[in-house]
């Protein structure tokens, strides 16, 4: 495989990736519809820098400890769902508190304080950071496009940097995708049902992620 055919087919099977939704596609349209653009912006963008993250510790040789060592991949593991558990039920509860507070005085906008941006960067990061999974994933999925003769880091994290772009693009259309809808999707019964919903399936990642065995 030469670096244009391995490029192309790289971007391919990245693309498809890019736009199978799961619990990244949920914070960020969550974050998006709940607490604004920039926001969803600075969360996808954080997602993005995980997936680089990865990347370049898969291109470093140092992702190949979780595919061999499985107290590296548990501790990783009981992290990762701890953090989406974690995550999870902040959302639940708000809802909780946002429909308590909505029964004693009635909706009323603004009665949330959204999380600042930098914040929303790291919870985005470690979303991914955090979980083993990807981790084995990209130490099994990166090789397979290194043309002959490439240097391997140079090349691996050429590739995560074309990934990760791809997932800011993406990520960054579904935020504003969600604009023409913005003034419905703030409605305060409306953002604790996201919060809801959002909350319980990060909780169901988390849990899911925390039974898992590596394999």
């Amino acid at each position: 495989m030469d670096t244009s055919s391995a490029l192309i087919a790289f971007s391919i099977a990245a693309a498809l990736l890019t736009l199978t939704p799961g619990i990244d596609t949920a914070l960020v349209l969550r974050t998006a519809a709940v607490e604004g653009t920039k926001n969803a912006l600075l969360a996808g963008i954080g997602i993005s820098a995980g997936v680089l993250g990865w990347g370049v510790i898969a291109a470093l040789g140092f992702g190949a400890l979780l595919a061999v060592s499985e107290t590296a991949y548990a501790i990783l593991q009981i992290a990762g769902a701890a953090y989406l558990v974690y995550l999870g039920l902040q959302m639940i509860l708000s809802a909780l508190r946002g429909k308590a507070r909505a029964a004693v005085s009635g909706d009323a906008p603004g009665e949330r304080r959204p999380a600042k941006g930098p914040r929303w960067f790291l919870r985005g990061m470690l979303t991914n950071l955090l979980n083993p999974k990807v981790g084995v994933f990209y130490v099994s999925f990166l090789p397979q496009f290194i043309p002959a003769g490439a240097s391997v880091v140079t090349f691996s994290i050429l590739l995560a940097a074309i990934h990760a772009l791809m997932g800011v693009a993406w990520l960054g259309a579904l935020t504003f995708a969600t604009r023409p809808v913005a003034r419905t999707l703030q409605r305060p019964a409306v953002s604790r049902t996201l919060d809801g919903i959002t909350g319980s399936v990060l909780v169901a990642f988390g849990v899911r992620l925390a039974l898992e065995r590596q394999t």
